[in-house]
């Protein structure tokens, strides 16, 4: 007995000695393991701030275009129409659902709800419209008003072209789905409701009903970011707008627009300066080329300033948020699941869609830019920007913007006709099953 207490302690001194040489060191693993612990939980907790201060940035922030959408062309008033001290007969809710702009249900108050159910309100007034902007309702659209509730100015926000809604209350009115590209949206319709376009007209050196027939050109769910750069409005008799692309699963995507101007912080900062008419700061000196944009390079939209800044602040919470947007998963009933496997085969083999779209982004990694001869297209779109190239286009989500047809400009109105438009490009000698089976996979991305 007297051994075995010995061997114990023994071993407990052995151990305790072993724990007084280990302690330093096992304090500092502790304390690191501590330390690396707080800065991730700091680093989660800023992501989340990042992505709450984009959202609301996509959302709802005008960068101040609200001196030029309702300050110069006056668009308030067209919407207000002239019994409410506006111009003309002003626009009614079933007017602006029906050029495309959407209402948030879940800015709508209960008793409002409950009165578009019962068929209550009247959607041919629109004292109905300015009521739904007073409650923030329309999206990507915001209304100013004074303190006697008159609406004296409006502007616009990201989400105008990229977000729509999911109909879950009634067509147009639902719980907003954002980075969906609004392919209901008639920009063109909404811009020309302008009583006085005068500002436009002298940007491009053309009179207003100039700018008015351009504007008419455009349809639903298009829209032309280049024209206050190279006034180019029209390819041949056709319309120079391009389809409003989607702004979800951009994430480890290089470039972001049809034509490789640069990446979406870059788009971001153009379009709120440029497009939108934003008070921030820009900068492309690619502009200032009168020869390729006569319009940008008279006006000074190479180099952008303003004495305050309510854009570039903003640029990084709102690209963080934007990288954020999955891109949303297809209904399962909305594609033969079977086939889709099939394609899936033909998609990374024989058709050769991979080589360009590379799983799992879907586009290619880099540069991901090709010539028109490279696609078979026409360079019209191309040479209106500095590269001079397409974009590889990523395909997730694919599902969500079929309205409108494909490609930049829509000129494939189906998928069918896409993979048609490379099989005989390519010589790829699909078969119809192929093809069909191809089809049903992009429908599943």
């Amino acid at each position: 007995m007297t051994r075995v207490r010995a061997i114990l302690l023994f071993a407990l001194v052995a151990v305790c000695a072993l724990a007084v040489l280990l302690f330093p060191n096992l304090q500092k693993v502790s304390a690191t393991d501590f330390r690396f612990q707080n800065r991730d939980r700091a680093t989660d907790f800023h992501a989340l701030n990042m992505i709450e201060r984009g959202r609301n940035t996509f959302r709802y922030d005008t960068f101040g275009d609200q001196d030029f959408w309702g300050g110069t062309l006056q668009l308030h008033r067209a919407i207000k129409g002239q019994k409410l001290g506006g111009v003309g007969p002003g626009v009614d809710p079933a007017t602006a659902l029906a050029v495309g702009l959407k209402v948030d249900e879940d800015a709508l108050p209960p008793a409002i709800i409950r009165a578009l159910n019962a068929g209550k309100v009247n959607l041919k007034d629109p004292a109905t419209t300015v009521t739904l902007l007073q409650l923030n309702a329309v999206v990507g659209l915001t209304g100013f008003f004074d303190h006697s509730g008159n609406l004296k100015s409006v502007g616009i926000q990201c989400a105008l072209c990229h977000s729509t809604v999911d109909d879950s209350l009634a067509p147009g009115i639902g719980h907003r789905l954002d980075g969906w590209a609004n392919r209901d949206l008639n920009v063109g319709a909404i811009v020309n409701l302008s009583p006085d376009l005068s500002p436009v007209a002298k940007l491009l050196n053309v009179d207003q009903n100039a700018v008015r027939t351009v504007l008419k050109s455009w349809g639903p769910g298009k829209f032309d970011a280049e024209l206050l750069l190279d006034g180019k409005a029209f390819n041949g008799n056709k319309s120079a707008a391009t389809l409003l692309p989607p702004a979800f699963g951009l994430a480890g995507v290089n470039l972001h627009t049809w034509t490789g101007w640069g990446s979406v912080t870059y788009w971001n900062a153009f379009v709120a300066n440029i497009d939108m008419h934003g008070k921030g700061t820009f900068y492309d000196p690619r502009l200032a080329d009168a020869n390729r944009f006569p319009v940008a390079a008279a006006n000074g939209f190479d180099n952008i300033r303003n004495d305050v800044d309510l854009i570039t602040p903003k640029l990084g919470d709102l690209h963080f948020y934007q990288l954020a947007l999955e891109a949303p998963r297809p209904p399962a009933n909305s594609f033969n699941h079977e086939a889709a496997g099939r394609g899936k085969q033909i998609f990374n083999g024989r058709a050769q869609c991979s080589t360009c779209h590379v799983p799992p982004l879907f586009t290619e990694p880099g540069w991901n830019m090709h010539a028109a001869d490279e696609i078979g297209v026409d360079d019209f779109q191309a040479s209106r920007s500095p590269d001079d190239r397409y974009r590889t286009s990523p395909l997730k989500g694919l599902w969500t913007h079929t309205k409108g047809g494909f490609y930049h400009d829509g000129r494939f109105a189906t998928l069918l006709d896409v993979v048609n438009h490379y099989d005989s490009f390519k010589s790829l000698h699909l078969s119809d099953s192929d093809k069909s089976d191809l089809v049903e996979y992009l429908k599943s991305l």
